[in-house]
């Protein structure tokens, strides 16, 4: 499995486990609210779940709404399928929530993880900020070491792009130190107390907070339910 599928695996099962969805409403969420999936191609979506549902972590189940009750008869539209998470599918998720190991902090796996913080405990999260931390720190000095070696061959455009480029990445690693701070006080963004897994209900809650430097990408429209 590429590192991107599993990105994109990891997001589905989350999403899921907070209620059923049909694949327009996933693809929805996924695009418009977890910003690593901003630009991903649509078509990867439905092999996904295929995948998922063969392994046991998703099955398959008709729409019960009204409008899915009309689809079918109208110009031969198929009622919307509904895709929930099973016992072993939960359970499969919360292990790549308890992973710490450097996908957890790499660039876009990094915001994936972080969206679904509020299901991930106090001790994972601390363990993901400072691998994410140490990660961006060793970044900050190859930067700031190639710049002083160039500097003087590069031209006035180069160096403010260089420049943006480190300015961004320390923005990151003051976030990212507010972030263990109040992990370390005991204090979460929203929800519970120390050392209580939680869980944000909000409307479109996980993947509000995107990676740093992230830039929204054009609005992609959907296309027809499955």
């Amino acid at each position: 499995m590429s590192r991107r599928s599993g990105i994109l695996e990891f997001a589905v099962l989350g999403l899921l486990r907070e209620s059923p969805m049909h694949g327009y409403e996933l693809r929805k969420r996924l695009n418009t609210s977890l910003g690593v999936f901003r630009a991903f191609s649509y078509g990867t979506l439905y092999p996904c779940l295929k995948t998922l549902v063969a392994n046991g972590w998703l099955i398959e189940e008709p729409g019960h709404t009204s409008e899915d009750a009309l689809a079918a008869p109208l110009a031969g539209r198929r009622a919307k399928i509904v895709y929930r998470l099973t016992a072993e599918g939960k359970e499969h998720f919360e292990e790549l929530l308890s992973q710490t190991g450097p996908d957890a902090y790499e660039d876009e796996h990094f915001a994936a993880r972080f969206a679904f913080f509020g299901q991930t405990s106090r001790d994972v999260r601390m363990r993901v900020l400072e691998g994410r931390r140490s990660r961006l720190e060793e970044r900050l000095e190859k930067m700031s070491a190639s710049l002083a070696r160039t500097r003087e061959r590069l031209d006035d455009y180069t160096l403010e792009l260089q420049r943006h480029g480190m300015e961004s990445v320390e923005r990151e690693v003051r976030w990212l130190n507010e972030l263990i701070e109040s992990e370390r006080a005991g204090r979460d963004l929203k929800g519970p107390g120390k050392g209580e897994t939680t869980r944000d209900t909000t409307e479109g809650a996980p993947g509000v907070l995107p990676r740093p430097g992230d830039n929204p990408g054009p609005d992609t429209p959907g296309d027809t339910a499955t």
